[in-house]
């Protein structure tokens, strides 16, 4: 397998210890896991998507393990502004913040909450299972290009997270670089749900959900491929990541950087685990990788 010359690299803005970070969603929640991943030895974090206002999220079941991943349908729960608080403890570490709102305006406001204790912003416009939010901008390339300008106007590193339940997600791409993202993140979970045989009712308390983890890995690549071809900033490339071979093969369609989420259900300490892998002394210099498929 390919290894890597360890050392910091810069992503969009953000300087992070490694190619690895911790996605969106997982162990993000309080400044004390996320410290703890950036200590097991992750090159960066991302934050729980925060947004306007509180909300509780979703009825449970909101979490179920399934053939091949994870379904889930959190709601994006979040303590909105008090949040800020929590970051006491990271600051001065790569955590990027991922936010989220229903326009331009509440993605500025709840940027404008972090702009002391961020790293830089990572948009969520790809949740496939919040009303309002997410997904639902996520679609509309002259939304996604919106609420990116509103925050990239701040002067901090923004990157936007794209979903795949798109026709094109090249052309989202674009739309998010004309807005002033620093970075693109590619890709959020896959629509899915699954239904009880016994209950004969969705597994899911909200029905229908997100599907992360291997299985959707595949289609991660290719999404990375197209914009990696579509723009010209850089890529971090999210979904099914639990492997060195996995970070190179992501690397090789076009990513700077990857983000792992899933993955650390089975191993909170994978990041450490795939680092040991990754990287060599004599490794190559990463950049010689980056989009070495499309040759």
């Amino acid at each position: 397998m390919v290894t890597l010359k360890p050392g910091p690299v810069t992503v969009g803005g953000v300087d992070l210890g490694n190619h690895l970070l911790l996605a969106a969603g997982v162990l993000g929640t309080t400044g004390a896991s996320l410290a703890r991943i950036l200590d097991t030895g992750a090159g960066g974090v991302v934050t729980k998507s925060i947004g306007p206002v509180p909300k509780e999220g979703h009825a449970g079941p909101c979490v179920v393990t399934v053939d091949g991943g994870v379904l889930n349908a959190m709601g994006l729960p979040n303590p909105s502004s008090e949040f800020v608080q929590e970051l006491d403890r990271v600051r001065g570490r790569p955590v990027v913040v991922s936010i989220f709102g229903g326009t331009p305006e509440e993605f500025s406001t709840v940027a404008g909450w972090f702009t002391q204790a961020a790293a830089g912003f990572e948009l969520n416009v790809s949740c496939p299972h919040a009303e309002g939010y997410g997904a639902a901008l996520g679609s509309d390339p002259a939304m996604i290009e919106a609420c990116t300008r509103a925050v990239s106007r701040l002067d901090l590193p923004t990157w936007v997270k794209l979903t795949p339940n798109v026709t094109d997600i090249a052309a989202c791409g674009r739309a998010a670089e004309r807005g002033g993202a620093t970075a693109i993140v590619a890709i959020n979970t896959v629509r899915a749900m699954r239904i009880s045989t016994a209950l004969r009712r969705p597994v899911l308390g909200n029905r229908f959900g997100g599907l992360s983890g291997p299985a959707i890995f595949p289609i991660a690549v290719r999404c990375v491929y197209d914009l990696y071809e579509a723009c010209s900033v850089p890529i971090v490339g999210c979904g099914g990541v639990a492997s060195a071979d996995n970070v190179v093969e992501m690397m090789m369609a076009g990513a700077s950087a990857v983000e792992i989420g899933s993955a650390v259900q089975g191993d909170v300490g994978i990041f450490g685990t795939i680092a040991a892998d990754l990287y060599s002394p004599d490794g190559i210099e990463p950049q010689e990788i980056v989009g070495c498929a499309h040759a």
